[in-house]
């Protein structure tokens, strides 16, 4: 009997052994197969907006600036219902502000004896139009202030705040000679404000006195600076130049544009009436 008993578990466990991975198989099966994670995988890409967010140590001090800055106000300038149809008719783009204020001024009276009617009139060399190519904002392009204290002798914290000790006078510009650079600037500028939505010129200053609240603490033992800086966009892009040609042919007028170039240009344009901070303990002068 027992030995009957003895052959019947050792069959029961031949069985389940056979069984066992069968099971096992199914088991793994049945596992919801999950997406890997590749090295190589599309990371998301910061978004223009989130590029020229201004960051929390930069602050504007249009309030508290004890020079008042004028306002660079460049708006577009609207060409007129004549303009349009000129600028249409050039194979080159045109968005010199001060181009078309002269074709704006323009005026063209069609007659109808007006056939064999031909006449030519050179405009000059324009800058025509500026395209942009990268916009990159530099938070700490110019110191304009620091703001020191030694509390190496003290027991307890100092605090300290910013207070713009002279009128400091902060220049951007172009980064290289070209010409009808006026011209360019302005095109510049308009393509910058509009491509980060902040208030740019190439001049700004900040008077003496200018002051915000905001503390900073040096503890004991230590030294305490409070650096101030102009922050800027710098701006690279291409300029196209081309002679143009008002073209009169009969009741038809058209632009004509010759002898066009193109050329790489950057720029510095300060960001008006902000300023960035950095603030640094240490325990030896720097």
């Amino acid at each position: 009997m027992k030995k009957a008993a003895a052959i019947l578990v050792m069959t029961m466990v031949f069985m389940m052994s056979i069984l066992a991975p069968g099971f096992a198989e199914e088991g793994k099966a049945k596992k919801v197969p999950q997406p890997k994670q590749t090295e190589n995988a599309p990371q998301p890409k910061q978004t223009e907006k989130a590029k020229y967010t201004i960051p929390n140590s930069v602050m504007n001090v249009t309030k508290d600036n004890t020079y008042p800055n004028p306002t660079e106000d460049l708006p577009f300038l609207q060409p007129s219902e004549l303009t349009k149809n000129l600028i249409k008719t050039s194979k080159v783009k045109i968005e010199n502000p001060d181009l078309i204020r002269m074709l704006n001024e323009t005026t063209i009276n069609s007659t109808p004896f007006a056939i064999g009617y031909r006449a030519i009139v050179y405009l000059g060399e324009w800058p025509l139009n500026y395209v942009s190519s990268e916009t990159s904002p530099n938070w700490e392009f110019q110191k304009i202030n620091t703001n020191y204290y030694d509390n190496r002798g003290g027991n307890s914290i100092y605090q300290i705040h910013y207070v713009q000790e002279q009128q400091k006078s902060v220049k951007g510009g172009l980064t290289a000679k070209i010409k009808n650079a006026e011209d360019v600037q302005k095109m510049m500028l308009l393509k910058a404000a509009k491509k980060t939505g902040l208030p740019l010129a190439f001049e700004t200053i900040v008077g003496a006195g200018t002051k915000k609240d905001h503390i900073y603490n040096i503890q004991p033992k230590r030294l305490g600076y409070l650096y101030a800086y102009a922050p800027a966009i710098n701006e690279k892009g291409k300029v196209t130049y081309g002679e143009v040609y008002l073209m009169l042919k009969g009741s038809k007028k058209f632009i004509v544009v010759k002898n066009v170039v193109s050329q790489g240009i950057g720029a510095w344009i300060p960001v008006q009436d902000h300023v960035s901070f950095g603030f640094v303990s240490s325990e030896r002068p720097r």
